[in-house]
């Protein structure tokens, strides 16, 4: 699917709930955000349908996010059916890991490709400040249990926030003894990013180097986004960084995104896309649906 700019869109990020079991301080208010009916969060045929049609039109990988996935029921059976959906090549999900380990079996059993792991920081004060949530030691568990897996790649996400207590060389050092591979995502400055001093890639390499020697750049691609990684010596996995500020990435961008009332984003920045969700329950065809799609 190539938009009018020669990208060649193969990349879908579905957001399954707009529930969390969080609370981050970067991401929401303390009470939380109003959330919307149930009935207005796509079901999971509807979800289906979208991804064949999308399969049809080119898209190969799919990413599961939320809100926090896991909230909602049946995940792993909804990752089985996408996997065995013609044209699809890899299913990931990402996840705050607190609900991870209880279900990190039946992923498995799914056929799960990936797993993202959001870990801001290794240290109890501080992560109960970020989260506003007492669930870092939950969070290590689903860590644990996903390590037992070595045939799902598995990928830490900390976003730097400027707070020395989270001590991103601690989070950094799991890429020692694991093979895991550490991504630092620069805050981008909107919605509650913007209260947030900003560290970018260069500012955290310094830091990195500092206390684990050189890094090195790799060329070899680790997924389907924009991260770019770094070899440490002695290193297990690998070092990352999504840098949408420093370093943009927009023409290299393959993905489109879902929100789970069924609005498709073609940028997460703008609030341009078309309602899928209003075309299927109205009715409308597939190949209405596909036009559509490829209007956007």
């Amino acid at each position: 699917m190539i938009d009018r700019c020669g990208r060649n869109i193969d990349y879908l990020r579905i957001s399954v709930t707009d529930r969390c079991n969080l609370r981050c301080i970067y991401c929401m208010p303390e009470e939380g955000v109003q959330h919307v009916s149930r009935s207005l969060i796509l079901q999971e045929e509807e979800i289906l349908r979208i991804c064949r049609v999308m399969a049809e039109l080119g898209i190969r990988k799919i990413k599961l996010t939320g809100g926090e996935p896991l909230v909602r029921s049946g995940m792993p059976q909804l990752v089985e059916k996408l996997k065995n959906m013609t044209g699809i090549e890899k299913v990931t999900l990402t996840t705050n890991g607190v609900l991870l380990k209880e279900q990190m079996k039946d992923f498995a059993r799914a056929g799960l490709d990936g797993l993202n792991i959001s870990l801001d920081t290794l240290d109890e004060a501080c992560s109960r400040r970020i989260t506003r949530r007492d669930e870092l030691n939950r969070t290590l568990e689903g860590i644990s249990e996903a390590l037992k897996y070595p045939e799902i790649s598995l990928k830490i996400n900390c976003v730097p926030l400027g707070i020395p207590e989270q001590d991103l060389c601690r989070v950094a050092f799991l890429a020692r003894d694991y093979k895991v591979h550490v991504r630092f995502i620069e805050m981008m400055p909107i919605g509650y990013g913007k209260d947030f001093q900003f560290r970018g890639e260069s500012e955290i390499c310094e830091i990195l180097e500092k206390a684990y020697g050189r890094m090195t750049p790799i060329k070899e691609r680790y997924g389907n986004g924009p991260c770019h990684y770094y070899d440490v010596d002695g290193f297990s996995g690998k070092i990352g960084f999504i840098s949408a500020v420093s370093h943009k990435f927009c023409g290299e961008c393959n993905r489109i995104r879902l929100t789970s009332q069924g609005f498709l984003k073609t940028c997460l920045q703008y609030a341009a896309g078309r309602d899928l969700r209003a075309m299927i329950r109205s009715g409308g065809s597939d190949e209405e649906l596909k036009a559509v799609i490829l209007e956007a």
